[in-house]
């Protein structure tokens, strides 16, 4: 990817999930919020190539932000060779690193093609989470105090789409398409234990991909964490890893 595309993904990846603020200083998109979503609380680079420079007025000035908003300072580094500097910047300054994830895109159309195994029922597309959407994501197998907070996070998203897949008014799968920046993201994509392997998710993918084609983004971006086994399911669908990024933070606000 090219400067201004990679600029413009990481604007959308925050503006996706609406933070109660952001600010953008010395190449670097501050993320201010207190949400369970890292991506809404995290600094991240607007440039790769080369990346912004670092010195340490920067880190103290970015980490100030962060303080001044009562959060903790918290970096999203790509995992590139060009940001060893940032990388030995932080550790000495004591920042440890974690939550490996994969920064993934596709081509909406070829993800509304997708047709994979199950024969799950046709989503729907909802203007807000309901009740039985919330129950899902909130569910026996998650954690349903932080999925809450996921749910309010995520129906801030502005134009957002709430995907549901229902069978006898049950629901047995979610997930969230956003769109910001002119790119449509993918979030929160949850399936109940009992309803896992029939392909739900597989038809979300696909319906928010003829949404995002409806709206006339050509693009979808996702995030997954290394080791989750949805990263198979997006490569079938069509997503390829653009790179890979280490959130950094100080052991005791972990």
């Amino acid at each position: 990817m090219g400067p201004e595309e990679i600029a413009q993904l990481e604007r959308a990846t925050v503006a996706s999930l609406a933070p109660r603020r952001v600010e953008e200083r010395s190449g670097w998109i501050l993320a201010l919020d207190s949400a369970p979503m890292s991506r809404a609380r995290s600094a991240a680079p607007l440039s790769h190539d080369p990346p912004p420079a670092f010195p340490v007025s920067l880190m103290t000035n970015l980490a100030r932000a962060y303080a001044e908003a009562g959060l903790p300072a918290a970096f999203r580094v790509p995992d590139r060779p060009q940001f060893d500097a940032v990388r030995r910047r932080l550790e000495a300054a004591g920042f440890t690193p974690g939550e490996p994830t994969n920064v993934m895109m596709a081509d909406a159309a070829r993800v509304a093609g997708y047709s994979g195994p199950g024969a799950a029922p046709t989503p729907v597309l909802l203007e807000a989470p309901d009740a039985e959407w919330s129950a899902v994501f909130c569910g026996p197998g998650f954690d349903p105090e932080e999925g809450a907070r996921r749910v309010a996070q995520l129906a801030r998203s502005p134009g957002a789409r709430f995907g549901a897949v229902r069978e006898a008014g049950r629901t047995l799968a979610v997930g969230v398409l956003s769109r910001a920046g002119g790119l449509g993201g993918v979030h929160g994509m949850r399936t109940a234990v009992e309803h896992r392997g029939r392909g739900c998710a597989g038809r979300l993918l696909a319906a928010f991909g003829a949404q995002a084609a409806d709206w006339g983004l050509p693009r979808l971006f996702l995030q997954v964490e290394v080791g989750n086994p949805a990263q198979s399911l997006y490569e079938a669908a069509g997503f390829r890893d653009l790179w890979r990024y280490v959130y950094w933070r100080k052991s005791l606000s972990r």
